[in-house]
C-alpha cells in the first residue's frame, strides 16, 4: 500500500483528543448513531448528485451496513454514498472536522455533560471509544481514486492508497478493551432501534435490515390512515391501550417542525409530571425528557417531535428560555386546541369520552395559559344532574354506534352528529354534561349568576338529592384541580357569579317560607322551631356547633334528611387554602351549622317525645334521655353524610346506636 501522506492534523488544543474521549458526551454510545447519520447524509448527496445528472449510471439500492470482527475487536459502517476523494479526507476529516470539533469543545467543556447532543460534528465523536479510527473511501466523481485514512487518538494521521473498488465509505473503529460491548449483536441492535430506527436508509446487520425506517411523521397526513397511527403508537409504547386522540403537525414556518402527538389513557403507573414525548433531529433520536419544548400542562402527550431548529448543543436552563422553544411550545397548544374544537363540534359522544382523561389538562392550561385558556374557554365541560324530559325518556336506550372516517385534516376525526334542533336539548345535555354558559343560560330566572357544585359525589350525595328533588342543577366539580385552583378561577373571570357547593348553605328554594302559621306554646312562650332548637343544643351540648331549625320542602318529607351539616363558603375555602399552603391534611371543623328538618317526622316524634317526658325526682326521665339519645344519634346521621368518622367516633357512634335501639325495644 503506497503511502500519500503523513502528517498532522491541523488542531491547536493538545489535550482535544482527551477531551473527545471523557468529556465531550456523558454517552459513549451516541458515537453508532452519529456515524449513521454521516452515512445516511453521503447517501441523500449522492441522490442529489444524480438528480443534478453529475453520476454516471444508475445507482444502486441504497444501505448502510454494520460488521463486527470480534476476533480484531473492530466495528464497521459502511455505506455506498458520495464517497471522498484524498483532498476532501484532508479538507473534511483532517482540517473542518477536528478544527471545529477543537472550536465547540473550547465552547462548551464546561458544560460538556449539559449537552444533549450535537450533529454534524459526529465522526470525532468515534474516538470516545476506538484507539484507532479507520476511513476507507471512494468518491463518486470520474477517475477518482480510492484512499485510506487512519489515525490511532494522537494528532498523526496517515493517507494511503486503497484497493477499494465500490463508491461509498467504510468507517472501521478498533475498539478500546474497555468498550468490548459493542461488538455484540444484542447490544448493536439496541443501538439502531434507540438512535437510528426512523433512517430512511435500511441499516442492515448480519444480513438484516435492523431499522424500522418508515417514519411516520415525515409523511403527508392524507396519505395515513387510523390503523397507520395506532400501529405506530403500539410500536413507541407497546403494552398500553391504545390512545384517545393524535395530532400530525407539519409546518415550514415560523420554524421546521415535523411530528405526531398522542394524548394516552391514562393510566395510575403514568407520571403526568414528566414528558414522555421522544424527540428526534431529522430523523435521529435525541432523547426521550424534551419537558422543556412541551407546555407543562400537555406533558401527558406522547409521541415524536422532529425538528433541526430546536437547539441541541445548550443546557436544559437556556432551552426552557429560548425563543424557538416557546413557539414551538405555543405551536403544539394551539394545535390540540383546534383538535378538541373540531371534535367537540363534530363528536360529541368521542368528546365527552376523551374529556374524561383530558379535562384536568386543559383546565390546567386554562389556568396557566391566556392565550390556550381563550381557544378552549368555549368548550370546557361539566358533568350535571340535569336531565332533559327528552333525555329522561331515552334513559334506557342504547348508545349509538360511532363510525370513524378518514378526514384530510390532520387529525383522525369521526363522523360529525346532525345538528341538534334549536328546541331540542344539545346532545351534551343528554349525556350529563354541561356548559357553564348553557348552565347559568338554563337557571338564570331560578337562581341567577349562581352555580351549585358538588365536588364529592359519595359524601354529598344527600345534598345533591335534595337539590334534585326541587329542581336545582348541580355541577360535579370534584377534581383536585377544580377544588383548589379551578373555582376561584371561574369566579375571577366570572365576577358576577357566585359558586356555592351544596353543603355550603341551602338555597331559599329549598326551604318553606311561610313561618306565619308557626304555633306558640302558651306554657314556654315558645315556637315549636325554638323548642327543637333548644332541645338539640342540649343533647349534644357543643357550643360551636350551630343549630338552625328549617322546614325543607318536599312531596314526601320521609325522603328528606332529617339533618344536615352545613359549612359556610368563606369559612370552608379559607380552611381549604390553609391546608394546601401548609401541606395538612384539613380536618373537620369544629364551628359548622347543623340545620335540623323540622318537617321530617322523625324530628317530629322526637320533639313529641322531649314534651311528653315527666322529669322524676332522680333526674331526666326515660323519655327525656331517649329524646336526647335520639337527637345526638340524628346528629352523628348528619355527620356521616359529611364526613368518615375515625376509630373513637365510630366506636361511640355505635355504642350510641346500640343504647338508642335498646331504649326503643324497652318502649315495645
Amino acid at each position: 500500500m503506497t503511502v500519500l501522506e503523513k502528517g498532522n492534523i491541523t488542531i491547536h488544543t493538545e489535550n482535544i483528543f482527551p477531551i473527545i474521549k471523557k468529556s465531550l458526551y456523558t454517552d459513549h454510545e451516541i458515537f453508532l448513531r452519529e456515524l449513521i447519520s454521516n452515512a445516511v447524509d453521503a447517501i441523500s448527496k449522492l441522490k442529489m448528485a444524480s438528480l443534478a445528472g453529475e453520476v454516471k449510471g444508475e445507482l444502486s439500492e441504497p444501505e448502510i451496513v454494520i460488521t463486527v470482527d470480534k476476533e480484531n475487536k473492530t466495528l464497521s459502517v459502511s455505506d455506498n454514498g458520495i464517497g471522498m476523494t484524498a483532498e476532501e479526507v484532508k479538507k473534511y476529516i483532517n482540517q473542518v472536522a477536528f478544527s471545529s470539533a477543537e472550536d465547540f469543545i473550547q465552547k462548551y467543556q464546561k458544560s460538556a455533560n449539559d449537552l444533549i447532543g450535537h450533529f454534524g460534528l459526529g465522526f470525532y465523536s468515534a474516538f470516545m471509544v476506538a484507539k484507532k479510527v479507520e476511513i476507507d473511501t471512494l468518491s463518486y466523481k470520474e477517475g477518482a481514486k480510492p484512499v485510506h485514512w487512519s489515525c490511532d487518538g494522537s494528532p498523526e494521521f496517515e493517507l494511503s492508497e486503497s484497493s477499494r473498488t465500490q463508491i461509498g465509505t467504510t468507517i472501521t473503529l478498533t475498539l478500546m478493551d474497555e468498550e468490548l460491548e459493542y461488538l455484540e449483536p444484542a447490544r448493536i441492535k439496541q443501538l439502531v432501534k434507540t438512535y437510528s430506527d426512523f433512517m430512511s436508509v435500511p441499516i442492515k446487520f448480519e444480513n438484516e435490515a435492523i431499522n424500522k425506517q418508515r417514519a411516520l411523521w415525515k409523511e403527508s397526513p392524507q396519505n395515513l390512515t387510523k390503523e397507520d397511527y395506532l400501529e405506530f403508537y403500539r410500536y413507541l409504547y407497546p403494552f398500553q391501550e391504545d390512545p384517545l386522540l393524535w395530532v400530525h403537525l407539519n409546518t415550514d414556518y415560523p420554524f421546521l417542525l415535523n411530528g405526531i402527538l398522542y394524548f394516552p389513557k391514562l393510566r395510575p403507573d403514568v407520571d403526568v409530571s414528566k414528558g414522555h414525548i421522544k424527540l428526534f433531529c431529522n430523523q435521529v433520536f435525541v432523547n426521550d425528557h424534551c419537558e422543556e419544548i412541551i407546555p407543562e400542562f400537555l406533558r401527558p402527550l406522547r409521541g415524536v417531535i422532529d425538528s433541526p431548529d430546536i437547539p441541541l448543543n445548550v443546557s436544559r436552563s437556556a432551552l426552557t428560555n429560548d425563543r424557538t422553544v416557546r413557539r414551538i411550545a405555543d405551536f403544539i397548544a394551539k394545535k390540540i386546541a383546534d383538535r378538541l374544537k373540531s371534535l367537540y363540534n363534530e363528536n360529541v359522544e368521542e368528546y365527552i369520552h376523551c374529556w374524561q382523561d383530558v379535562g384536568n389538562f386543559i383546565k390546567f392550561g386554562s389556568l396557566k395559559d391566556d392565550k390556550f385558556r381563550k381557544q378552549v374557554e368555549d368548550i370546557l365541560i361539566y358533568r350535571t344532574t340535569y336531565k332533559s324530559a327528552e333525555t329522561e325518556q331515552k334513559a334506557d336506550s342504547a348508545t349509538p354506534t360511532i363510525e370513524v372516517q378518514t378526514e384530510e385534516d390532520i387529525w383522525q376525526d369521526v363522523t360529525p352528529q346532525q345538528e341538534e334542533s334549536s328546541s331540542s336539548p344539545s346532545t351534551y345535555e343528554k349525556a350529563g354534561y354541561t356548559t357553564l354558559k348553557a348552565y347559568l343560560e338554563r337557571n338564570k330566572d331560578r337562581h341567577e349568576n349562581r352555580v351549585f357544585y358538588c365536588t364529592d359525589e359519595a359524601t354529598q350525595a344527600t345534598y345533591v338529592e335534595l337539590y334534585k328533588k326541587q329542581g336545582l342543577e348541580v355541577l360535579f366539580m370534584d377534581s383536585f384541580i377544580d377544588t383548589n385552583y379551578y373555582i376561584p378561577f371561574l369566579e375571577y373571570d366570572y365576577s358576577n357569579v357566585k359558586f356555592s357547593r351544596v353543603d355550603a348553605e341551602l338555597d331559599k328554594t329549598l326551604l318553606e317560607q311561610d313561618k306565619s302559621s308557626e304555633i306558640v306554646d302558651p306554657t314556654t312562650n315558645k315556637t315549636r322551631n325554638q323548642q327543637i332548637k333548644e332541645l338539640f343544643e342540649k343533647a349534644i351540648n357543643k357550643p360551636k356547633v350551630n343549630i338552625r331549625t328549617e322546614s325543607l320542602k318536599s312531596d314526601n318529607p320521609q325522603e328528606t334528611p332529617s339533618a344536615m351539616v352545613l359549612l359556610p363558603e368563606s369559612m370552608r375555602r379559607l380552611r381549604e387554602l390553609t391546608a394546601l399552603t401548609q401541606q395538612q391534611e384539613m380536618g373537620f371543623p369544629e364551628e359548622h351549622i347543623l340545620l335540623i328538618n323540622t318537617s321530617h317526622p322523625l324530628i317530629q316524634k322526637i320533639a313529641q317525645l322531649a314534651q311528653g317526658s315527666i322529669v322524676q325526682g332522680t333526674g331526666e326521665s326515660p323519655s327525656g334521655e331517649l329524646a336526647k339519645m335520639l337527637c345526638r344519634h340524628v346528629y352523628d346521621l348528619a355527620l356521616i353524610a359529611q364526613k368518615g368518622f375515625d376509630a373513637e367516633g365510630m366506636k361511640a357512634f355505635v355504642e350510641r346506636s346500640n343504647q338508642v335501639l335498646t331504649k326503643l325495644m324497652e318502649k315495645i
